[in-house]
This record gives C-alpha cells, sequence and structure tokens, in this order.
C-alpha cells in the first residue's frame, strides 16, 4: 500500500500488519483521536481493536508517542502496541505489547485477531 521506500522500516512493518489484519477478514481503518493518529483501527462484526506500530521502543519520546494515543482512547476495546523489539514485556494501563514476529501466531487474543 506504500510502496517501496527502502529506508521506511516502520512503513514497511505498518504495511505487514495492514496485510495480515486484512487476511484475517479485519476491515481496517486510520484512527484520529484530537491530533493524534492511530495506526489502525481494526474491525470484525462486534470485536474492534486499535493497534500501534513502531521499528523500535528504544526511546522514550517513542514509547510516549505509540502508548499515549492509545491511552486516550476512551473505550474498552482491546488496545496494542507492535514492535520488533526483543525486550521485557512493555504492556502499561491496559494497553497490550507484543513483539512483531509473535503477533500472527498469538493465540491469546480474543478470536486471534
Amino acid at each position: 500500500m506504500l510502496g517501496y521506500r527502502m529506508n521506511d522500516i516502520s512503513g514497511h512493518l505498518e504495511n505487514i500488519v495492514f496485510m495480515e489484519l486484512l487476511s484475517r477478514g479485519y476491515q481496517v481503518n486510520i484512527g484520529k483521536i484530537n491530533e493524534l493518529e492511530v495506526d489502525f483501527v481494526a474491525v470484525k462484526k462486534d470485536v474492534r481493536y486499535y493497534i500501534q506500530v513502531a521499528y523500535l521502543l528504544s526511546e522514550n519520546r517513542t514509547i510516549e508517542r505509540e502508548f499515549s494515543v492509545l491511552e486516550n482512547i476512551p473505550d474498552n476495546y482491546l488496545k496494542i502496541v507492535l514492535s520488533m523489539d526483543k525486550i521485557f514485556d512493555r504492556s502499561r494501563n491496559g494497553i497490550l505489547w507484543y513483539n512483531l514476529i509473535d503477533f500472527p501466531g498469538n493465540r491469546t487474543l480474543k478470536d486471534t485477531i
């Protein structure tokens, strides 16, 4: 969807997640809350997920950017941050973090996303 941009790793990761969500039958949109953007709002029947995708969560600025937008969404649908980090669990305030590689096969989410 984004076209080929050799140095845009984050864009490629977002494209992978987008295509995976479509292959699982989700309607996928970009969300917006105030001036903040949610990478994906995935909806199938009564299931909704808010998903942020980042290459790495190595800087506090990146962590805040990815999590704060989800923390501002006032409903109780599942909120997820995906990254390529292979570190301890970064989940916080009810927002789940997963390593992107583990995401497609993750069986712990309702209806396997």
